[in-house]
């Protein structure tokens, strides 16, 4: 008898379909993020920086491999697998690709050693700041080592992110990717107490944020009596319920997206977090954080609420003018080349927020275009910025750029370039991204936030202008920074950057073509 009741239990307990080929770079990027735990537990402290960078690049770039491999034969409206709780799209190809692309240029931003002697990570984490020990770190060759799985967590838990097709399964990718980066923001060489100062307000800030989220999850479960995005989107499409737990849970669920994505007015943690951190973490965070959030962002609005887009439309509409008002005002008033970097994230924020309220197909390619295009210039960005050195770590004051193009005239170009791709000029990545996404705005009826959005983007120009002209048309201080030569990690990256931000800007068909392959596939 206890053998047929336990057949008939067996029969009854389906167990989930897994398509593993889908979801492989994924498996990769956490599989080599245990292995890099074990290597930090195991190996001998010399050997732990060498295999640490072989296994992050070795997992980056098989994960890229697996990811093309599936993409070239992946069925058009994508496939949901893990019981419908990952939706292994097109966007969500996408947005993987990018993510793996630009933590190949992260990872040896963070790996360098030779622009900052031992690198930009403590040696030990446990030392406290203004110590003897925390002064004696700043001279040793030792490193930190754990930045990198914690690093490939981080990136797990994006790739996670953007593609959850469940709030809940949203909830603890985010959490996976939030918490390596609390910890990463504290690791810095230099500078400990503001490096510890920003990681306990990301903590702190993020812990809200992700509160937000919690409970705006609970609503919508109250509402649809599901966490199912598609589920949600039935109850939205016919019902007789109180909308009040729909709006309110809308509306708690996207704070924890929108801080997550450094949107107005949700910033508050990204002008002190970028300038604390090491200037490799602020890189990562600057360019994979904000395609994994506006990746999120994206695959909620799409999917679980676009019936009711005439509803929150104007809300949106509000936050975006917000955002790009508080970034490119405030921006303006910078004097730390890391802080301005900061707030012209945040007014980026608000024109990737107008191609994502544009929901259409031209809206969904233009926001994965921008944010391709964004990512790999910010990150040569900050690549840049951690060349220009005095006897307390990196310059970032304004002043310690002036007349940077007589000491280093490539190093000038190269930031000018990256400056004018973040202002948006022609021929530029950045151009091309604004351009696109203006475009699928004025193609859905929203012309009159385009010109507020072209307005302060003319305000924003002016403060990477400034920067220009103080590197060409200034004087050199006597007793100025010196600008340092970069090893072969630092190069690469910034290279790439650099690369990337033409390519895009004079050839974007490819980019776009892919980014406008398919729309989001919504499992039941």
């Amino acid at each position: 008898m206890l053998n047929v009741f336990l057949a008939q239990q067996q029969e009854a307990i389906d167990a989930p379909g897994i398509d593993w080929a889908a979801i492989l770079p994924l498996l990769i990027i956490f599989g080599a993020a245990c292995i890099g735990v074990l290597f930090e537990a195991f190996l001998p402290r010399h050997m732990r920086w060498s295999s640490q960078v072989v296994l992050g690049l070795l997992a980056l770039v098989s994960a890229g491999v697996a990811l093309g491999a599936y993409a070239s034969g992946s069925p058009e409206r994508g496939v949901t697998t893990f019981s419908g709780t990952l939706s292994v799209d097109r966007p969500a190809l996408f947005l993987w690709g990018t993510l793996l692309a630009l933590s190949v240029a992260a990872l040896l931003l963070i790996a360098d050693r030779s622009v900052e002697p031992g690198g930009a990570f403590v040696a030990q984490a446990g030392i406290a700041p203004g110590t003897v020990q925390d002064r004696a770190q700043v001279g040793s060759t030792g490193m930190q080592t754990e930045v990198f799985p914690l690093a490939l967590f981080a990136l797990g838990g994006m790739m996670t992110f953007t593609a959850a097709n469940d709030l809940l399964t949203m909830f603890i990718a985010l959490e996976v990717l939030s918490l390596p980066l609390y910890l990463m923001c504290g690791l810095a060489r230099r500078r400990r107490l503001i490096s510890q100062e920003a990681a306990v307000k990301y903590f702190l800030l993020g812990a809200f944020a992700s509160a937000f989220f919690l409970y705006g999850l609970a609503l919508l479960y109250g509402y649809a009596g599901s966490v199912k995005l598609a589920d949600i989107a039935n109850a939205t499409a016919g019902t007789d319920r109180s909308d009040t737990l729909l709006f309110a849970g809308m509306g708690l669920l996207m704070v924890g997206l929108l801080f997550k994505g450094s949107v107005g007015p949700f910033h508050t943690w990204t002008p002190d977090v970028y300038q604390g951190a090491p200037t490799p973490v602020t890189a990562f965070m600057a360019a994979c954080t904000k395609v994994a959030a506006f990746g999120g962002i994206l695959r909620v609005l799409f999917v679980g609420f676009e019936s009711t887009n005439w509803e929150w439309r104007g809300v949106l509409w509000a936050v975006a003018i917000v955002s790009m008002a508080i970034g490119a005002v405030i921006g303006l008033t910078q004097t730390d080349l890391k802080r301005m970097i900061a707030y012209s994230s945040i007014a980026h924020a608000g024109f990737l927020l107008i191609g994502t309220m544009a929901i259409t197909d031209d809206g969904l390619s233009g926001t994965l275009f921008y944010l391709l295009a964004y990512g790999f210039t910010t990150l040569a960005a900050f690549g840049v910025i951690s060349l220009v050195r005095d006897s307390s770590g990196e310059a970032t004051h304004l002043s310690a750029w002036a007349g940077l193009a007589k000491r280093s005239p490539l190093l000038a170009a190269v930031f000018t370039f990256l400056l004018l791709a973040l202002a948006g000029i022609p021929l530029t990545s950045g151009f091309v991204g604004k351009f696109v996404v203006f475009s699928a705005a004025l193609s859905d009826g929203m012309a009159p936030l385009v010109v507020i959005a072209l307005v302060f983007s003319a305000i924003a120009a002016f403060f990477y202008l400034r920067v220009v002209v103080l590197m060409y048309f200034s004087e050199p201080a006597q007793d100025g920074p010196s600008v340092t030569v970069p090893g072969a990690f630092t190069t690469a990256a910034i290279a790439l950057g650099v690369v990337v931000t033409l390519l895009l800007g004079v050839a974007p068909t490819f980019a776009l073509d892919w980014a406008g392959a398919g729309g989001f596939a919504i499992g039941f």
